[in-house]
């Protein structure tokens, strides 16, 4: 097989190609930060949370899949308490009610969600507003 010749065009690079440098953190809680990138049928949020950090209870209608790439965090699921670490996959069917607290390690988290996230969109507009590289 012949090597491919690399697209560094800047233009095409960017119609499919994200960095996730140029996309600025958005704060979802104290100690909990993400990278928001959103297509038009699904929503990428990229996890960066901090030691004893806490996701309060919530619901969405959107179906989420979280990966946990690093550390871990005592997870609630409809009031059922769950640790969760690296390698986990965490299933959430829409509106069931969630959140946690994440363990002294910190955590690093991959959440997919579907349909796209709307309201964390508009968070990321909200940042980028302000943002400076």
């Amino acid at each position: 097989m012949e090597k491919e010749q690399a697209n560094d065009n800047k233009r095409e690079f960017s119609k499919h190609i994200i960095r996730c440098d140029d996309v600025p953190f958005v704060e979802l809680a104290p100690g909990i930060k993400t990278h928001i990138i959103s297509a038009e049928k699904i929503t990428l949020s990229i996890i960066s949370a901090e030691a004893d950090s806490r996701l309060p209870p919530h619901r969405h209608e959107n179906e989420q899949m979280m990966i946990i790439l690093d550390g871990g965090c005592d997870f609630v699921i409809e009031g059922e308490h769950y640790t969760v670490q690296k390698g986990d996959v965490v299933v959430l069917p829409s509106n069931i009610e969630h959140g946690g607290r994440i363990t002294q390690n910190g955590c690093s988290i991959i959440d997919v969600f579907s349909p796209p996230r709307h309201d964390f969109v508009a968070k990321l507009e909200e940042v980028k507003k302000s943002w400076k590289r």
